[in-house]
């Protein structure tokens, strides 16, 4: 197994007795298979059960990974009315793992993998997505002053620096040409839509299945995955979930094209978005179509930096290539939607 995929368990459970009161030890430790960027662990000691995330070992990206900002999160947000996981301890010491991590307590839960989710009925998915609605606009709604981030980022310009990095971040990472991505990275910086002055915690990942729902219920008990959480912009967040309805329904991350909404129970893009303009105090959401393009090329940037790491062995997930066959398809989708302005 790669480093990725092992702790050194005896050490670990050394540290953890040493610097978490309620640790007890000894310890074993299991990567689960899902993720991309963070290796995460389910850690089973004397004293129960936990989650361990930690930046991959090896070179890596500027500013990537960063699981301090994951844990600064859920730490600020423990009181709030945006379910999140303890977060129990960060360890910024290189040298007990090999890279910086941090422990998190273990949510009992269900993880929804598929858009349109076969699992459950049409009664159940119609209030899945009201839930995952309901949760993304109180996050948008956090007082950050209050729950101590008005530092978690740079407030102003949000679309200008993201589209400044996604485009550095693609640029490090880049292994070939991508017309596409080569006409979205033209594109976007002429077309940011003036500034609304609105500044909102900004999760930066909010999608299905990085959502830990009640085992019986459909309410979420813990949003996970806060690595790209940052002060920025909340149509950033909307419109990075609302691309799930324009994935094919085979693929990495199915999706809900061509699929009969109506008999799922699912609402369409269009009310989904009145839902969330309607919890925020919204009558509409302007230049819609940018905050799409936008989205589609933050995560084909992002498949390309995966694609980079499995090609340098230390890509934390095996479906590493799966990921960047994606590339092409989700820039050619942003790419669409800059021409339906």
């Amino acid at each position: 197994m790669s480093k990725v995929d092992t702790l050194d368990e005896q050490t670990l459970a050394k540290y953890l007795e040493e610097h978490v009161p309620e640790f007890k030890g000894p310890l074993t430790a299991k990567k689960f298979a899902g993720g991309q960027s963070n290796p995460t662990f389910q850690i089973d000691a004397q004293s129960g059960r936990y989650v361990l995330r930690r930046k991959p070992p090896g070179k890596l990206l500027p500013s990537a990974h960063a699981v301090d900002r994951e844990f600064m999160a859920m730490s600020a947000l423990a009181e709030s009315e945006v379910p999140v996981a303890r977060a129990i301890h960060l360890c910024e010491d290189d040298s007990v793992i090999g890279s910086m991590f941090y422990l998190m307590e273990f949510i009992d839960g269900r993880i929804f993998w598929n858009a349109s989710l076969p699992e459950v009925d049409k009664q159940e998915r119609t209030a899945i997505y009201a839930e995952m609605n309901r949760v993304l606009a109180a996050m948008h709604r956090v007082d950050i002053n209050q729950v101590g981030l008005q530092n978690f980022g740079k407030p102003g310009n949000f679309y200008e620096r993201q589209i400044g990095r996604w485009t550095k971040q693609y640029r490090a990472a880049q292994t070939g040409d991508e017309p596409a991505m080569e006409a979205l990275i033209e594109w976007l910086p002429n077309n940011i839509p003036a500034d609304d002055g609105l500044i909102s915690l900004a999760h930066g990942d909010f999608r299905l299945d990085n959502m830990i729902f009640h085992p019986t219920e459909p309410k979420i008990l813990a949003v996970v995955d806060w690595e790209l959480s940052t002060l920025g912009h909340p149509f950033a967040d909307l419109a990075y979930q609302c691309m799930q309805w324009y994935f094919p329904a085979a693929g990495l991350l199915p999706g809900l094209a061509g699929a009969n909404r109506d008999e799922l129970g699912i609402p369409t893009e269009e009310e989904y978005v009145a839902s969330y303009c309607k919890r925020m105090g919204l009558t509409e959401i302007p230049n819609w179509n940018f905050y799409l393009a936008f989205s589609f090329f933050r995560l084909a940037s992002i498949c390309q930096g995966v694609k980079k790491r499995s090609l340098d062995g230390n890509a934390s997930n095996k479906k590493a290539n799966s990921v960047a066959q994606m590339i092409t398809p989700l820039a050619t989708m942003g790419l669409q939607k800059t021409k339906e302005q």
